[in-house]
């Protein structure tokens, strides 16, 4: 490598060369071309310089030879047929559910919805933000509530937030917490996860027959039931307000098109999965969970919430409301750390709303409950008990002694039964279920019955719906596919994604997301298996998961790594669960102290907060570095409270600080732990390993590093890395013991291996990539950001640099001298960039009034010169203000980012309508055309709408 900076040369590419060629951006003589400029004479002698001589592995990486796309491909294709498909009728959560064709074309696999990031630039985030409003107003007008967030990671977290919103509302309540018995046992779980830290007591109770005595602040509830019993909520209901307390109610949405919506029964917050609005079952995930809530209570919905505010022109326009990023403003007094949603699989369930409207799932739902009728109508006849007279698509039939029998028998006969104990067996019918599996299903009872048509519903009358929902145009306009086509499109053609051009976002990694990694996760094979069906029918997802972990933990240093964290939110969660159990096993149950620097991501505060730790911050060095001095008077201060201390290597700021060994020895030395945050592992891969340079553990984001795209804002999945001591505090779960160990701290997700769908796409990425790849990777992606910084620093000054003048992946560029001598804020040249044709670098984090760029290795020379060059010149217009030849306050990054429509208006500016819209470097044939101007976010707070205006509300 010292003398030539590729693996191999790219010239004479074919089908069959290896996949680095195709995912590190610049070629031979680009590389050439950035080290010169960097002034270094090959990559390692680049990565020498910057990176640490402390932290640097010893070892290579013991991975396998890269593969082709095409071998890749077909072992991915041999897993999948090793996990043997059933007709899925399992129930709890989980429904098989047919995507429609349009939406998996037009949307799942379309990289301009899957490769977008979080829309925190609204400008640029129309079409996404306004699928997400529709899936809110869908939740709402569902549950039966005024306000629904846009997505949360699944239905098991979301009762776990519904519990601490709660908890909230009651103020000076007491601290238990009643879930009913018939709630769905992994959500009961992850809720006892989550609640133990904090000092919250979860009793779990039949509450059929009413509350238990004593003072609660809350109470969750399963509508239906876990059981498949359907019950009037509102005696309960009733019963919880009057003794003071709230209650959350997990519903499933389809059943809700035929229930009264717990909503109008009182519920305070409803919860649950819009799984079966045409997501995929993808043994477990990546779902999105939803949450709604009643009026007074929205301010403190966790996650994101879309709202409508307007922009410059006063025209409607949709952005990110409220404390959407309360976990950067607020860290250690967050209520919550989500920070990755499922914005993807939101605007899937949408759309799938969007296609069916009303009637359509209506139809569905009416078509599924007929279905569970029939089969409870036969079982009967064939002198089979059915536990209950009430029910949605769930029968709950009783076989004394014979459960196990049944659900084997079924299974023989290709249908997966839920076994409720050793007398009886719970069958779950969905959108897919024919009479065909209603007489496999009666043949596996033993009934002698064949099926009829005969119906007796489920559903008493008092409980059938009898509300309107989803009445906006929106989800009764595109019934045909060419509408729902153009639709689809109109939305994706108003957002910028890596699909236009360079997302530079420090620390968010937006690199290549390569077709050959994404065109597995619908394969009938991963895409059509039910999180809790028997081990031995997911055989191939086991083996590919074990090979991922242990991939996973050769690269990172690590002894064991747990897939089940599905964002790196559930992954710092579940990282810090293990140190505190870890602690405790050694009865230093007081060490409660985490140290967190002053520049570190807000999710590390609220983590720790969640984990039942006390934030201490630690200041930092004016160079930003962790500030030693500073470390050893907390450690000294915290004594043996001290837990753990959590830092991201590289830092926030981009850069190998050379203190990291010593940081951890320091800790170490005083008893506590190292959680290093794996949220810029991009700049370590092959160069150096956590797990050797002091960390006990990592979270590690899959959807950053290891090419598992954004989504718009999720999936992102969240694995985390531990050394050995910390392997029996990792997640397991209480319905698949091969999740995780005995000993461990319990789920942090709903399904036992997280969202194990789209894990085929970071496997493919480093079985593609190989080891040297995966370094080649992260010395251009080094590269990247120096030959960056080189190009900008006469213009920008760049804030932080390590050894020898050098930074690691990513760059900060400080806008402050320019705003102190021009008036232009970095919030003026973020939306100047969208005139340019580029999505903005991550805004003022970890400083404020900065830009932090992190280019990737996925770009090439000529990207990375445009976004340059787009950089330069706006640091011109800027000295223009300065000089006055531009005025403070009317000027074109003042004003931007411009529409085409403000082009026809009446033009009174002091500068041109070319200057306008095509900046100097600026391609007029490749012009990206924003479809609204600068959004009054303090209107939107101000002017909370959060579900789809009428019509009439875009005619001004």
């Amino acid at each position: 490598m010292s003398t030539s900076p590729r693996v191999q040369p790219l010239t004479g590419v074919s089908d069959g060369a290896p996949f680095v060629a195709r995912h590190v951006g610049p070629r031979d003589d680009e590389i050439a071309t950035m080290l010169a400029a960097v002034g270094y004479e090959s990559l390692d002698a680049l990565t020498d310089a910057a990176v640490p001589e402390a932290i640097r592995t010893l070892s290579e990486l013991d991975l396998p030879d890269p593969s082709t796309e095409l071998e890749a491909l077909e072992e991915l294709r041999q897993l999948s047929r090793r996990n043997r498909r059933q007709t899925q009728m399992i129930g709890q959560g989980y429904s098989d559910t047919v995507t429609p064709p349009v939406v998996v074309r037009r949307v799942l696999e379309n990289p301009g919805w899957y490769t977008a990031y979080t829309p925190y630039q609204p400008e640029i985030s129309q079409g996404r933000l306004e699928a997400l409003l529709n899936f809110q107003t869908m939740v709402a007008d569902l549950t039966g509530l005024p306000t629904a967030n846009a997505s949360l990671l699944d239905e098991a977290t979301a009762a776990a937030e519904a519990m601490t919103l709660m908890r909230r509302a009651v103020r000076g309540g007491p601290d238990r917490f009643v879930v009913d018995a018939d709630c769905l046992p992994q959500t009961i779980a992850v809720v006892q996860t989550r609640a133990e830290p904090l000092g919250i007591t979860v009793e779990v109770a039949d509450l059929e027959g009413g509350l238990p005595e004593g003072e609660l602040f809350g109470v969750l509830l399963q509508y239906p039931g876990s059981s498949g019993q359907v019950r009037d909520l509102r005696p309960l209901i009733d019963e919880v307000h009057a003794r003071g307390a709230q209650v959350a109610v997990a519903a499933d949405l389809l059943a809700l098109t035929l229930l009264t919506p717990p909503g109008e029964m009182g519920a305070d917050v409803v919860v649950g999965s819009s799984q079966r609005f045409g997501v995929p079952l993808g043994y477990g995930g990546p779902h999105a969970g939803y949450i709604g809530v009643r009026s007074g209570l929205e301010r403190g919905l966790p996650g994101r919430l879309v709202g409508v505010s307007v922009d410059a022109d006063g025209s409607q326009a949709y952005r990110l409301a409220l404390q959407t990023r309360e976990q950067h403003i607020r860290r250690e007094r967050a209520t919550s750390n989500i920070c990755t949603a499922q914005v993807l699989l939101a605007v899937v369930a949408s759309m799938y709303a969007v296609w069916h409207g009303p009637d359509g799932l209506r139809d569905i739902a009416r078509r599924v409950h007929g279905h569970a009728s029939m089969l409870a109508v036969q079982l009967r006849a064939g002198g089979v008990e059915v536990v209950h007279d009430a029910f949605f698509d769930t029968v709950l039939a009783k076989v004394p002694g014979r459960a196990e029998a049944v659900v084997a028998e079924a299974a023989e006969l290709g249908i997966n039964l839920g076994l409720d104990g050793p007398d009886r067996v719970r069958v779950a019918c969905d959108e897919v279920t024919t009479d065909a599996d209603i007489a496999v299903v009666l043949k596996a009872f033993g009934t002698g019955v064949e099926p009829t048509h005969e119906i007796r519903s489920g559903i008493p009358a008092q409980l059938q719906r009898s509300s309107e929902f989803l009445t906006h145009p929106v989800f009764n306009a595109h019934r045909s596919e060419t509408s729902m086509l153009r639709y689809l499109r109109r939305l994706a053609d108003k957002d910028y994604a890596l699909d236009r051009g360079m997302i530079p976002l420090g620390s968010c990694t937006m690199k290549l997301n390569a077709a050959t990694e994404m065109e597995p996760i619908t394969w009938p094979g991963f895409a059509g298996i039910h999180p809790f069906v028997p081990i031995e029918q997911a055989e191939g997802y086991l083996e590919l998961i074990r090979q991922l972990e242990k991939w996973l933990a050769t690269i990172t240093g690590y002894a064991a790594v747990s897939m089940q964290p599905n964002a790196g939110s559930q992954g710092e969660l579940a990282g810090l669960l293990a140190i505190r159990a870890y602690h405790r096993s050694r009865g230093d149950d007081q060490r409660d102290v985490c140290l967190i620097p002053s520049s570190a991501h807000g999710t590390n505060a609220a983590s720790a907060v969640m984990a039942g730790m006390r934030v201490a911050v630690v200041a930092g060095a004016d160079d930003g570095t962790v500030d030693l001095d500073d470390l050893r008077a907390k450690i000294d201060e915290h004594g043996d409270r001290l837990a753990a201390i959590m830092v991201t290597y590289p830092s926030t700021h981009g850069v190998y600080e050379e203190g990291i060994a010593e940081i951890a020895r320091l800790v170490h030395d005083a008893g506590g732990q190292v959680y290093v945050d794996g949220a810029n592992l991009n700049a370590l891969v092959g160069l150096a390993k956590p797990g050797e340079f002091g960390a006990d553990v990592s979270h590690l984001n899959l959807h950053k590093t290891f090419c598992i795209p954004h989504g718009g804002g999720g999936p992102g999945v969240g694995p985390i890395g531990v050394r050995e001591h910390l392997r029996p505090f990792l997640p397991n779960h209480p319905l698949l013991p091969e999740a995780g160990p005995a000993t461990g701290v319990g789920p942090v997700a709903a399904a036992p291996f997280g969202s194990a769908s789209i894990l085929p796409i970071s496997w493919a990425y480093i079985r593609m990539m190989g080891p040297d790849g995966l370094k080649l990777a992260t010395q251009v992606a080094v590269l990247a950001a120096n030959y960056v910084a080189v190009r900008l620093r006469d213009h920008f000054p760049v804030l932080y640099t390590g050894r020898n003048g050098l930074v690691a992946h990513e760059c900060i560029v400080d806008l402050r001298p320019m705003t102190k001598e021009s008036g232009v804020t970095v919030d003026d040249v973020a939306k100047r960039l969208i005139d340019y044709g580029f999505h903005a670098p991550t805004m003022s984090f970890p400083v404020a009034g900065t830009l932090m760029i992190e280019p990737t290795e996925s770009e090439d020379l000529a990207e990375l010169d445009r976004f340059c060059d787009a950089m330069i010149a706006i640091r011109a217009e800027a000295e223009r203000v300065r000089s006055g030849d531009w005025p403070a306050e009317d000027n074109p990054l003042r004003n931007a980012p411009h529409t085409a429509s403000s082009l026809v208006a009446e033009w009174d500016h002091p500068y041109s309508r070319a200057t306008a819209v095509y900046p100097s470097g600026a391609p007029a044939d490749e012009k990206y055309w924003p479809p609204v101007r600068r959004i009054d976010g303090a209107y939107g707070d101000r002017n909370l709408v959060c579900s789809c205006p009428a019509p009439e509300a875009f005619e001004s």
